[in-house]
């Protein structure tokens, strides 16, 4: 067992804690912004869903801090929005309705805590080859999501699209970002994504190019009422959808486990497991009902508590708690709303960019001079992203499958676990952490 270092005292825990909550407060924010976003919510929704998706967040983590005899990781990790389900929950919300897209989420968060024991022994069937295709995937097929950011957030056939003043916003943010990662050390390098964003805002506003509306008429003080955006609604196909996408970030939540059980020499068992998966399940019911997002386990912080060296929980404590502060207060949430388009783009840009790249590193340690493990790369990655740029290659099928198999995410993970399960000479080596 590692020795675990400790904050000696509130100032510090809070601090700590402070600490996780910048690192993932960027990524946090993005997928409520761009949901609401592609689905024309209100000034007032946004500032709503971006307040309560912060409160719900503290709550979600304050669920794997604690061990109890079904849940809980028992890890110093946070909880944020699952990338994967952006475009997932566009689709759903845009066809079915925004009740359609909870009903889903609330489907797929009972899903995971039902299936928890029953994945952790599988976790040894998830090998880098499906693992690395499928983050490969999640984060190049949102790309374009980043460019039509950049280019300002209107129609790329518009006239204005990819204006001289969107695309310098997008580079200094970009340029902001790139610079802090190269030469910044130590915790201003963990928050560089954040910081290049401010950086964008900041440019943009100089430029006339911001408003603060938002900010000036958002309240002081809220608490999250259930079911504020609509009574959630239910159907097969979003909600086999979501579920899907569940599994997917119940993988990716397995890397996340394995990385900080290896950082604080935790004995990461089956039980473990199970219960880690079965709060993220209890995370997005809540947020079903409350009309967040779905939640996974966020990376960024990995990197946190490796940089600060301290392997305690008590600043994830301190972070729930800072986050479910926060959440109650709309103003803050509203300052995400003020970000414009192209500074956003920007930084999406690279936060997906580096998505990708993480699955092509996990996919280093894959033996490609097996042909079972070239093909099931090639086809998944192939198919994932020939979906994400031509989605309406399945226009002809019923309504309902479409939700379904118009997501790159969904075909990558189909795809992948599949194929590995079926096609010869797979190894019984157990699957890497990654």
């Amino acid at each position: 067992m590692k020795p675990e270092s400790e904050p000696v005292n509130f100032f510090q825990t809070t601090i700590l804690g402070l600490q996780h909550v910048l690192a993932m407060y960027a990524g946090g924010v993005l997928v409520p912004l761009l949901i609401g976003a592609a689905l024309h919510f209100t000034p007032q929704q946004m500032t709503y869903l971006i307040s309560v998706d912060i409160f719900m967040t503290g709550i979600g983590t304050l669920l794997q801090l604690k061990t109890t005899r079904l849940t809980g990781v028992a890890m110093p990790v946070v909880l944020g929005s699952a990338i994967q389900s952006v475009t997932p929950l566009i689709n759903i919300g845009g066809t079915l309705g925004v009740g359609a897209m909870y009903g889903a989420t609330i489907v797929a968060g009972i899903f995971v805590f039902l299936i928890a024991g029953l994945f952790a022994r599988l976790k040894d069937y998830f090998p880098p080859v499906v693992t690395g295709a499928l983050i490969t995937v999640i984060g190049l097929s949102l790309i374009p999501v980043a460019v039509a950011k950049i280019g300002g957030d209107s129609a790329v056939t518009a006239s204005n699209f990819g204006n001289l003043t969107a695309l310098s916003i997008a580079g200094v943010t970009i340029l902001t970002i790139m610079i802090l990662n190269i030469w910044a050390r130590g915790f201003i390098k963990s928050i560089a994504l954040l910081l290049g964003i401010i950086v964008g805002t900041g440019y943009a506003a100089c430029l006339g190019q911001v408003s603060i509306d938002a900010v000036l008429t958002a309240s002081w003080f809220h608490l999250p009422r259930p079911f504020f955006m609509g009574m959630p609604t239910f159907h097969l196909a979003s909600s086999i959808t979501m579920m899907i996408i569940a599994l997917t970030s119940m993988i990716e939540s397995t890397g996340v486990y394995f990385a900080v059980a290896e950082l604080t020499g935790t004995d990461l068992t089956e039980k473990r497991l199970a219960n880690g998966y079965r709060s993220e399940g209890l995370a997005v019911i809540l947020s079903g009902i409350f009309n967040t997002f779905p939640y996974s386990t966020f990376s960024q912080n990995v990197g946190v508590v490796q940089l600060s060296g301290v392997r305690s929980k008590k600043p994830i404590y301190a972070a729930a708690g800072l986050l479910i502060l926060i959440g109650m207060l709309p103003k803050f949430g509203a300052l995400a709303t003020i970000i414009p388009a192209p500074a956003l783009g920007g930084a999406m840009l690279i936060l997906f960019g580096n998505i990708g790249v993480q699955g092509m590193m996990i996919m280093h340690t894959v033996d490609f001079t097996q042909e079972r493990n070239l093909m099931i790369a090639a086809v998944t990655i192939g198919a994932g992203l020939g979906v994400a740029i031509y989605p309406q290659i399945f226009q002809h099928l019923p309504i309902l499958v479409k939700i379904v198999v118009q997501n790159a995410v969904v075909v990558t993970a189909v795809l992948a676990v599949s194929l590995n399960a079926l096609l010869p000479g797979r190894s019984d080596t157990k699957a890497q952490p990654h």
